[in-house]
């Protein structure tokens, strides 16, 4: 089979090529959307999040059979020709949970601790210190908000912090009564925590979560932690609000430059171990398809329901 890959690294390229000798394989550094100017007849098609899959990209992959994102999230995705040619589609569901939390939490200490202010003084200089006095995490209340592989991970650093932790999703997981954790609606988890932690895909559902309305539940010193998707925030939050967002994700680039934000360019993936388990999961689904065996990580978005 004719099997694509876009948006791939030389180690990815390396792994793949390794591992399937069998099958005819094309490599592109570039999106999908950069190459795919013309019909080609590839039969799998694997993806990064910057290649925005269309009805117009599908038109031009007449032979597809199967699609693939080596991600997460899928909202890069959105075609109706999807389902009306019966195409199966699949993730790398839990691949990154212990490498965003704990990345979520570095940027919380940068902000409680200021650490990266620190940091920078000292490097020209200076040991001056007096105006970064920071907060502890111990005793603090957490509210996160998503309890999958990333929430669940989030939920247990916290609790190692001595922190204590409330959680929102739209069913109750085992985490929960593991780490005898308390289990919340939204209004109580933004009312009462220190700090909030997104773990959330996007959906119609979860876009604009935290909003013009529900931000007045803040607490006045609340911390935001968003390392999931910038639309889980309504953009005019940033401007409304003075708490202190740390953002690893953000819809439009203009409000990184506010005093109150700390942004980090979409990098809470990025781990050795983590992008290892992607390339895994994703040889694992192709493999899978290509015995003509289940889909471990098939997408059914026809039937896409709240997930969280």
């Amino acid at each position: 089979m004719k099997i694509a890959f876009f948006e791939i690294k030389p180690e990815e390229q390396e792994f793949f090529t390794k591992a399937l000798v069998s099958e005819k394989l094309f490599f592109f550094e570039d999106t999908i959307n950069e190459v795919i100017l013309e019909d080609r007849d590839y039969d799998i098609v694997s993806v990064f999040v910057h290649s925005k899959i269309s009805d117009e990209i599908l038109e031009k992959l007449p032979k597809l059979q199967y699609l693939q994102t080596r991600s997460t999230g899928y909202d890069h995705i959105k075609c109706d020709l999807l389902y009306k040619k019966g195409l199966l589609l699949s993730n790398v569901a839990g691949y990154a949970g212990p490498a965003v939390a704990e990345f979520s939490f570095s940027l919380l200490l940068n902000a409680t601790r200021h650490t990266y202010t620190a940091l920078g003084r000292t490097k020209e200089g200076d040991s001056h210190y007096s105006d970064l006095k920071g907060i502890e995490l111990f005793g603090k209340t957490i509210g996160i908000l998503g309890l999958g592989t990333i929430g669940s991970q989030m939920a247990r650093i916290a609790c190692g912090f001595g922190m204590k932790v409330l959680t929102y999703s739209r069913t109750k997981k085992d985490i929960v009564d593991e780490l005898q954790i308390d289990f919340c609606n939204l209004e109580i988890v933004l009312k009462e925590s220190d700090i909030i932690m997104m773990a959330l895909p996007l959906t119609p559902a979860t876009r604009h979560i935290l909003n013009m309305e529900n931000s007045n539940l803040l607490k006045k010193r609340a911390i935001v932690v968003n390392t999931a998707r910038g639309e889980l925030i309504e953009d005019n939050v940033y401007e409304k609000v003075a708490n202190i967002f740390c953002l690893d994700v953000i819809s439009k680039q203009e409000y990184i430059k506010e005093d109150n934000i700390l942004y980090t360019p979409h990098m809470a993936y990025y781990t050795n171990e983590a992008l290892q388990r992607i390339m895994q999961i994703s040889l694992k689904n192709i493999e899978a398809f290509l015995s003509s065996e289940a889909l471990p990580n098939c997408l059914k978005l026809p039937c896409q329901k709240d997930y969280r």
